[in-house]
């Protein structure tokens, strides 16, 4: 059975809200109830969309990751050269940590050990294919020359330096996020970014 229009928006409504609730306050000290209060639903009445705070939390999560992969996979379409597809990449990930009102992937990040094992399993699937990408494309770069000494670890050590940023990034201080994408080219494939790609990249907005 399909949802209707306004089911469909308060199922949205509840994971953005549960996504700024669980990483302002933590999984675990959100209730039900804050839930209830932050979207304008009658307590209990959240339930007709998820049966447990834990089917949020998978939500939440999911969100965040389709939202990245639909981004993701749409620049791997456009057949870019590797060190151009590359910057897309990191400018795309750094948007889903840091842009205003995306609060789903920091819920991943800090309370994926709060997931049950159903819900890990839904999310580690998206995961795969997340990070599926990421290998195709330093794949790409190691052939070209341009990741020039590969270790067994690189999207590990990768995504461990670029999840930390959303530690300690202000959006009121001295970089932004191109400025992050021109250092995290730099710091990653060992030469200094390449200024024409970033013009071309900066313009791509992180989706409403």
């Amino acid at each position: 059975m399909s949802r209707r229009p306004d089911d469909a928006g308060r199922r949205g409504q509840l994971i953005r809200e549960s996504a700024r609730l669980f990483r302002e306050k933590g999984y675990d000290a959100t209730s039900v109830r804050d839930i209830a209060a932050a979207t304008g639903l009658q307590s209990g009445s959240w339930v007709y969309h998820f049966k447990t705070k834990q089917d949020i939390l998978a939500a939440v999560m999911e969100e965040g990751l389709q939202q990245a992969l639909e981004r993701i996979e749409a620049i791997a379409r456009e057949n870019l050269p590797p060190r151009e597809h590359f910057r897309a990449l990191v400018r795309t990930h750094l948007d889903t940590l840091l842009a205003p009102g995306q609060d789903f992937i920091p819920v991943l990040l800090y309370d994926w050990r709060s997931l049950d094992r159903r819900g890990r399993e839904r999310v580690i699937a998206l995961q795969k294919r997340y990070e599926k990408v990421w290998d195709e494309v330093m794949g790409r770069l190691r052939r070209s020359g341009d990741w020039a000494m590969p270790t067994r670890v690189d999207r590990l050590l990768m995504f461990g330096a670029l999840n930390w940023i959303v530690q300690w990034y202000r959006p009121a201080g001295p970089l932004d996020v191109a400025q992050l994408v021109d250092d995290a080219e730099t710091f990653f494939l060992r030469t200094p970014a390449r200024r024409r790609a970033t013009a071309r990249v900066a313009r791509r907005k992180p989706r409403a």
